[in-house]
């Protein structure tokens, strides 16, 4: 299974929500694809974020970069060729970062 799979798989078995993918590989160098999902509370956030590293880790991916673990608001998990943000729904909206990719 590719890594892009997994991550969807482990983020919709684990409730998060509005799960979306944006492919970002022609408009940047960064990563080939965004992904944007929803946790109801910070501990969800935390833990989404635990069970990615763990089903990668399972299939062999290692995860490059973690940031707002602390917080827990916006967590960002760099997986390379795919950048996983998990947010909570007010950090989602405030930053509506799929309108400035989409566009």
């Amino acid at each position: 299974m590719n890594k892009l799979d997994i991550i969807l798989k482990t983020l919709d078995s684990k409730q998060a929500e509005d799960i979306k993918v944006i492919d970002i590989g022609k408009k940047s160098s960064v990563a080939d694809y965004f992904v944007i999902a929803s946790g109801n509370s910070i501990n969800q956030n935390k833990a989404l974020c635990d069970y990615i590293e763990n089903d990668l880790s399972k299939e062999g991916y290692k995860i490059k970069a973690v940031e707002g673990l602390r917080e827990g608001n916006w967590i960002l998990l760099d997986c390379e060729d795919v950048i996983v943000h998990i947010f909570t729904q007010k950090q989602r909206e405030f930053y509506d970062i799929e309108d400035l990719w989409d566009e």
